[in-house]
């Protein structure tokens, strides 16, 4: 049954160029075309679709549910035509040409289907719009609410390209303390409820990452997502919620050797049925701006996603693609669509989820194995959920503590023994410089380097820890 409620209108937030954005004037005249057959346009400045040298895409894809080096079974044909003629998908001549901001209607349209499957959202007026992945997602929300000179809220530690990107433009960052689960909503409202004049325009935006949180790992429940909300609607905070580890969750940790059935100890994987509500899923106010991406699902190359959010704000959105990137590249929405809308369908597209749920889970079981294993009394971690990340803190002895620049050394110590973490101080919005926490990723290695790199980790923190 439809919702009755309708999102809050936080346009009066809009920064003033939010405010002055709107339709491309040459896009607004598509409307003309697409609602009349019969119109002959001598208006767009369209190549004509015959001087497009591809006459069709194709790509050899795994079975969903197989992974693509499973040589026993055979592998998809995934093809797109110049021209639709019946497809359930548009023709590459649609693909290929200029379009407006909020993508090609079939890509468009698994991207709405799935986000009312999965996260149902209770308020009516929402929409979804285009993006090329999560960075370029998150820009584009920030601007409409943080302008030079603004705070946006953000975690005490944080993906380095949102302090990279927002620094630049003057805006500055309030972090907020963590355990975990992620933000701490006592220390949020602490923030909130003591902002001062002399240190700006109040926040009105918080950004955070509540599964799998880059670089700590940490996943919100949903009683922790529950507190964060309150709290941004007791403050009229807007949040970006930036998930694309949303889909990595895993079953419960348990050491490989104790359970000798593979299947057996995979088979509680969420797959989409059993998937952590999300903050969207409780967002009655239209505050939480959603960003998804196929980044870490289907392939990081393809620069695909789609943000969810009230209409009003997916329109904005939506114009400034039309003055950027207008909307992801047409092959890339060609093969997504076809192989989501008609190869594999919504079903297909579970079971890819669950092997890739199960990719990662064996490699964070594996890896945890180890670190339990070689590292003891040297770090200690919170074993994760979901995603991709081990956050270390590392056991320093009495005497390193008290050595100033200690962490650098430790990372000296990790290159002269050829293995790579990144440093702690990298994700710190307050510039801390001397932290004690590293990020181990166990989404790339192979598994006989993960055991190798732990192995080597061991030597590098040896001299610290003792």
């Amino acid at each position: 049954m439809p919702s009755s409620i309708h999102s809050k209108d936080l346009s009066p937030y809009f920064t003033e160029a939010a405010r002055l954005r709107d339709n491309s004037p040459l896009k607004s005249l598509g409307k003309y075309m697409q609602n009349d057959p019969t119109l002959v346009s001598l208006g767009a400045g369209l190549p004509h679709p015959d001087t497009f040298p591809i006459a069709s895409l194709s790509a050899s894809v795994a079975q969903p549910g197989k992974a693509v080096t499973d040589t026993a079974s055979a592998k998809l044909d995934v093809t797109v035509q110049a021209h639709a003629s019946g497809s359930a998908i548009e023709g590459l001549e649609k693909f290929l040409q200029y379009g407006n901001g909020r993508g090609v209607a079939s890509y468009s349209e698994f991207a709405r289907k799935h986000t009312e499957s999965v996260h149902r959202p209770l308020y009516s007026d929402w929409d979804v719009v285009v993006s090329a992945g999560n960075t370029d997602a998150f820009v584009k929300a920030l601007m409409l609410f943080c302008e030079h000179g603004d705070t946006l809220i953000v975690d005490e530690w944080t993906y380095p390209a949102i302090i990279g990107t927002v620094v630049p433009m003057g805006i500055k960052l309030a972090p907020v303390a963590m355990d975990g689960e992620g933000a701490v909503p006592e220390a949020l409202d602490r923030l909130c409820a003591g902002w001062s004049e002399d240190q700006g325009r109040r926040p009105r935006m918080a950004y955070m990452i509540p599964t799998a949180q880059n670089p700590t790992g940490a996943t919100m429940s949903l009683a922790r997502k529950q507190a964060i909300y309150a709290v941004a609607q007791k403050h009229d905070l807007v949040i970006v919620e930036d998930d694309p580890y949303y889909y990595l969750q895993f079953a419960d940790y348990r050491p490989l050797s104790a359970v000798d059935d593979p299947e057996e100890r995979y088979a509680d994987l969420p797959g989409l049925q059993a998937l952590l509500p999300s903050l969207l899923s409780i967002d009655i106010d239209g505050r939480v701006i959603r960003l998804d991406s196929f980044s870490k699902i289907l392939a990081p190359g393809l620069r695909c996603g789609w943000i969810t959010a009230p209409r009003y704000i997916a329109d904005k959105i939506q114009f400034h693609n039309e003055t950027s990137i207008q909307q992801p590249a047409g092959l890339s929405q060609a093969l997504v669509s076809k192989l989501l809308n008609v190869e594999w369908g919504h079903a297909g597209w579970e079971r890819h989820l669950v092997q890739t749920q199960r990719e990662y889970a064996v490699r964070r079981d594996l890896f945890v194995d180890l670190c339990l294993e070689k590292l003891k009394g040297m770090v200690e971690f919170v074993v994760p959920q979901a995603g991709m990340f081990l956050w270390f803190r590392v056991l320093l002895s009495e005497k390193s503590r008290a050595r100033p620049g200690v962490m650098d050394e430790v990372f000296e110590s990790m290159i002269s023994n050829h293995v790579l973490l990144v440093p702690g101080r990298m994700f710190s919005p307050a510039g801390v410089s001397d932290s004690p926490y590293m990020r181990a990723a166990f989404s790339f290695a192979s598994t006989s380097d993960l055991s190798e790199a732990i192995d080597r980790l061991q030597l590098a923190l040896k001299p610290f820890t003792e």
